[in-house]
């Protein structure tokens, strides 16, 4: 129950600072942070929660990284569902404390802070685009997590949680343009649920791209990781 508790406190920590700082970007606030503030806010909210829970539930706070350490058996089945569970609610209550807290205006201008696409993407390289650049900034941060919390020599250089917190940012300042950066099935679940239960008919678009990039990114690296990085080099 404890490692439950912590998925849920930190993927709150990620989701409420990223929605809220896409939020204060918007008018009548207008901070001023732009893509940057944003970037930062993800990154070093992530970095505080995994450095605070990452000796109690591991600290995925993301069911594609749940899922990637699924398939390098680093979890058992029934956990994973337990630890995604746990991290749509995180961010569902993040949502819903941003959705409150925020004015209406800004709150509807930027949709709650859902990862979409880039308004500017055409409808015919909407769906490659958003998978090739979702699995690809996933891909780098489940290599980012294996590398620096996973690996025995990664982990020895003790910056776990500062180095999945940048990974993170530069994700964003790569690709947030682009698709919203979610790289996190729930960081998209979460305000997309709560702007549909609060009345935005397409809160769910593009929802299942969101899904399947991260997951196929995270599965993908960590099975690279494991078995050609992690297993050849302990074997030499």
């Amino acid at each position: 129950m404890r490692a439950y508790v912590a998925e849920v406190i930190g993927t709150f920590f990620l989701c409420f600072a990223g929605i809220a700082a896409i939020l204060s970007t918007q008018d009548p606030i207008n901070s001023g942070a732009g893509i940057l503030g944003i970037a930062l806010a993800h990154g070093l909210a992530l970095s505080v929660a995994v450095n605070a829970f990452g000796g109690v539930s591991g600290a995925h706070f993301n069911p594609a990284v749940t899922i990637g350490f699924l398939a390098t058996g680093r979890i058992c089945p029934p956990r994973a569902v337990c630890y995604i569970v746990a991290q749509l609610l995180g961010a569902s209550i993040a949502a819903l404390a941003c959705n409150f807290i925020f004015p209406p205006e800004a709150v509807n201008s930027a949709h709650l802070g859902i990862p979409l696409p880039a308004p500017w993407i055409s409808p015919e390289v909407l769906l490659p685009t958003v998978l090739v650049a979702e699995f690809i900034m996933t891909f780098l941060l489940m290599t980012a997590i294996f590398g620096t919390a996973v690996d025995e020599r990664g982990k020895a250089v003790k910056i776990g949680a500062f180095g999945i917190g940048l990974t993170v940012t530069f994700d964003i300042l790569a690709g947030g343009a682009v698709t919203g950066a979610s790289m996190n099935p729930a960081r998209s679940f979460g305000p997309a649920f709560i702007q549909a239960i609060t009345g935005n008919e397409n809160a769910w678009d593009h929802h299942l791209l969101y899904w399947i990039a991260p997951v196929v990114g995270a599965v993908v690296a960590a099975l690279l990781y494991h078995h050609i990085i992690l297993e050849s080099e302990d074997e030499g």
